[in-house]
């Protein structure tokens, strides 16, 4: 079963035809929001509001635990999530879609495994830390929807809630980053602890600090309405996405 996690600006799935709302407690806390179970595009999907309903979470507030042990403790196999970002690469301007294909982790303090005492100790291979077999089904269903979607970029994962500054930028181009947010980490890896199939549709909302529009200040009314303008066609990929589990 699909698990879309919705970010900024995706705090519910119009399109959803709800059968369950239900809300849970895991061993690490409840998750940010309950779980909406229903169907989409005629196939079964559970839907998880990462900042909260009333998007009240900040990023470095999210239970990530809870969240990924919920939707896996559902049934959920493939986990989907959708990311608001900076870009950092010249051509990812505001309303691109990008499908990263790698990460860095510039966050710090979050809880950020399963494997804490007293459960032994355990590493898991984290090269590639997107599934390429997601991957390439997102990227399919973006084709069919009709909506273009560049196929891979490496998503830095920062601490927030704060905006970056220009310099900070500067260090993560040079650290090889193309994309800029806030909660890639530690969701991607825990899932991978979970041995889910977990991939990114990351959502471009302004050029990050110091690039193109944003060179001297990042302006928050245009950054909500490039994702007002750009939630669309991610739903549009979603509702393609789903469709296709059914084939």
């Amino acid at each position: 079963m699909y698990a879309i996690i919705g970010g900024s600006g995706l705090a519910s799935l119009p399109d959803l035809d709800i059968v369950e709302r239900r809300r849970v407690a895991t061993l690490y806390g409840e998750p940010s929001s309950a779980l909406v179970f229903g169907r989409l595009a005629g196939s079964p999907v559970v839907f998880l509001a990462r900042h909260g309903e009333a998007h009240s979470i900040a990023p470095h507030q999210v239970n990530y635990r809870a969240n990924l042990r919920a939707l896996a403790d559902a049934g959920a196999t493939d986990i989907v999530a959708v990311a608001s970002v900076g870009g950092i690469r010249a051509e990812f301007g505001p309303e691109t879609l990008v499908v990263p294909d790698q990460i860095i982790d510039y966050t710090w303090g979050r809880a950020s495994t399963f494997f804490e005492q007293p459960e032994p100790v355990r590493h898991v291979d984290f090269t590639q830390p997107y599934s390429e077999r997601l991957r390439r089904k997102i990227l399919a269903a973006a084709e069919q929807a009709g909506e273009g979607a560049y196929d891979g970029g490496t998503y830095g994962a920062t601490q927030g809630p704060r905006l970056e500054s220009a310099a900070e930028i500067t260090r993560m181009e040079r650290d090889g980053a193309d994309l800029v947010g806030m909660t890639g980490m530690p969701e991607a890896a825990l899932a991978r602890e979970l041995n889910l199939d977990y991939a990114a549709i990351a959502v471009v909302v302004n050029h990050a600090a110091g690039r193109g529009a944003s060179e001297q200040e990042i302006r928050m009314e245009d950054l909500e309405a490039a994702l007002a303008r750009a939630i669309a066609r991610v739903r549009a990929i979603l509702r393609a996405l789903v469709a296709g589990a059914r084939t």
